[in-house]
């Protein structure tokens, strides 16, 4: 089953606007790593070869729509002009490419965060990390903070190579001080590990 990628939510607080910007602003930048950019402020971004670019649209609403200005992220192949739509989204996004293979995209919304990963050949369904998909993937122990929070966020923090490495983070129930992860996704093998940022400290 494809996974839904328009995020029908209330309008994100400014809190939360805050920390997806200063995530995507302070993320380590290592010299090989693929930056992420801030949509829609960005408009646009080319891939590394030059052939294709992800650019950004405005969608009209309608009077009942929910509050806010919905957004479409689209890829183009700049020599013919072909275009596919890859998602929707509300409030701000952080897009960055993965070499010239794969587009990375975190979408925010008021209580969550999702990162999905589209194929620029579009020869398979994108890739949807969020809190459900989490709580499937990692071990027994990593659970209770993802089922037991309400606040949950999932955000890409950089790409190297076919390795995407992601920022989990929450709060609520299970953790009223919180809890941060850094994972780490292989891109071709589809496959993650995590571990508790603060046992690093």
């Amino acid at each position: 089953m494809r996974p839904r990628l328009l995020m029908l939510a209330v309008p994100m607080t400014i809190a939360v606007m805050i920390v997806a910007l200063m995530t995507v602003a302070l993320a380590p930048r290592p010299a090989l790593a693929s930056q992420f950019v801030v949509f829609p402020k960005a408009g646009e971004l080319v891939s590394p070869d030059g052939r294709y670019v992800v650019h950004n649209a405005e969608r009209e609403g309608s009077a009942s729509d929910f509050i806010g200005t919905f957004h479409s992220l689209w890829l183009t192949e700049q020599a013919t002009g072909r275009s596919r739509k890859l998602c929707d989204y509300l409030g701000v996004a952080a897009v960055a490419w993965s070499r010239n293979d794969f587009v990375i995209v975190t979408q925010y919304s008021k209580k969550t965060s999702q990162a999905l990963v589209f194929s620029v050949a579009g020869s398979q369904d994108p890739v949807l990390l969020d809190k459900p998909t989490l709580t499937h993937m990692l071990p027994a122990e990593f659970r209770p903070a993802l089922r037991e929070n309400d606040h949950v966020f999932v955000e890409a923090s950089r790409v190297e190579k076919e390795t995407l490495y992601l920022t989990v983070w929450g709060y609520g129930q299970h953790d009223a001080s919180g809890f941060r992860w850094r994972c780490q996704y292989d891109l071709r093998e589809g496959a993650i590990a995590c571990g508790d940022e603060r046992s690093k400290q």
